[in-house]
């Protein structure tokens, strides 16, 4: 009997150890710090950031094919030491030739910036959404305060999310519309094309 107990027991504690409770005045678990801190953040804090530092796209890929460190340094933030890539906060007005979403979860828009007919970046209209470029684009989420690496993976695709559900519904047909755009974006190379995760789009009437 109380081998049991003490089984029981040393269930109960591991079960606990691994969950991180939050105790409000009324004594319930508050709301997950995660979300709490997106919703918090985001639009008070995270878009207007954006907005305010973004270089125009179209100047960030010139500077990029002089040099991708130097347009760096002038315009970015980099993650992960020498061998990470850069982090830019972006805006810009495009022409959408594509718009995916109707045939992938991963949806995208492939955008003409210069007017030429071609594709020059792609923004990610979701619901899946990859990278962490929102997460990692300004100084507004630090590693430090989070538990561990998991939790600051969470909170990235919680932005994500975030920024879907301010787009323009899937209903809404992108192609051949022109749109102005505010994002982040991670560049490692000089050659790709930029794989932009906004957190606005207007389409222009």
């Amino acid at each position: 009997m109380k081998i049991t107990t003490l089984f029981v027991a040393s269930l109960l504690a591991a079960s606990v150890s691994g969950c991180k409770l939050v105790k409000t005045g009324d004594g319930e678990a508050a709301a997950d710090p995660i979300a709490e801190s997106v919703e918090t953040t985001f639009d008070a804090k995270l878009v207007p950031a954006l907005t305010e530092k973004a270089v125009d796209l179209a100047t960030l890929q010139n500077a990029i094919k002089g040099s991708l460190d130097k347009a760096g340094e002038s315009y970015g933030t980099r993650v992960g030491g020498a061998g990470g890539g850069w982090n830019f906060p972006v805006k810009g007005t495009a022409t959408v030739l594509e718009d995916t979403r109707a045939s992938t979860k991963a949806g995208v828009a492939e955008i003409d910036v210069d007017g030429d007919g071609k594709a020059d970046a792609t923004l990610q209209l979701g619901p899946v959404v990859k990278g962490s470029a929102l997460r990692d684009t300004t100084n507004l989420y630090d590693f430090s305060t989070f538990r561990d690496q998991i939790e600051y993976a969470k909170l990235g695709r919680a932005l994500n999310d975030k920024a879907v559900s301010k787009l323009p519904a899937a209903d809404t047909e992108l192609k051949g519309k022109k749109v102005d755009f505010v994002g982040a974006v991670v560049i490692r190379s000089a050659s790709e094309k930029p794989l932009i995760t906004p957190v606005s789009i207007e389409v222009a009437p």
